[in-house]
């Protein structure tokens, strides 16, 4: 769940990042702070917690990235927490790794396959994306599945391809199903 606030917290972080010429930068710190907290929820409820006082969070976050990022990045999280925002920092992180993408014309492709693919396959995939959606770049997210029994399922923001053999069989049963009916 995405918050109206993290988009424009994460969008005021991107025009500044731009004005700045550090947008690689505090890209890099946002996937950096996105993985920190995915990997310990402690931090997050911590971030989240009303009853924790903003200096000692300011303290944490301190502690935990100080000089792993950029001014810019550090300056921008000790004022969101000082306003009494650190529950959206998670999300306003998250947001800005999606506007990045967006301006920079790369995708997420979520692939899912009965075995694992091979480069060629990848590739192939890759660029069928890049055509498709006139992609820049094309990050793939792999996933085994063996209920799918071959073929594979490509899903890129709201949109999926299905061309996978339990799918096929899926519909050649519903087919016989209406036949017989």
């Amino acid at each position: 769940m995405s918050s109206k606030a993290g988009a424009r917290y994460a969008k005021s972080l991107i025009d500044l990042s731009q004005e700045q010429n550090v947008l690689e930068e505090i890209k890099n710190d946002m996937v950096l702070f996105e993985k920190v907290v995915d990997d310990n929820s402690e931090l997050e409820a911590i971030l989240k917690n009303p009853i924790v006082p903003l200096d000692k969070k300011t303290g944490i976050l301190n502690d935990v990235f100080g000089s792993k990022v950029h001014q810019i990045t550090h300056s921008f999280l000790k004022l969101v927490v000082n306003k009494g925002r650190a529950g959206i920092l998670f999300d306003t992180a998250k947001q800005f790794i999606e506007q990045y993408n967006r301006i920079k014309g790369i995708v997420t492709a979520e692939l899912t396959s009965a075995i694992a693919l091979t480069d060629a396959a990848k590739t192939e995939v890759i660029n069928l994306v890049k055509k498709e959606l006139g992609a820049n770049e094309v990050i793939v997210k792999e996933k085994i599945n063996a209920d799918l029994i071959g073929g594979f399922v490509l899903k890129v923001g709201d949109k999926q391809f299905d061309a996978s053999i339990a799918n096929g069989l899926n519909k050649l049963k519903k087919e016989f199903a209406q036949g017989i009916a």
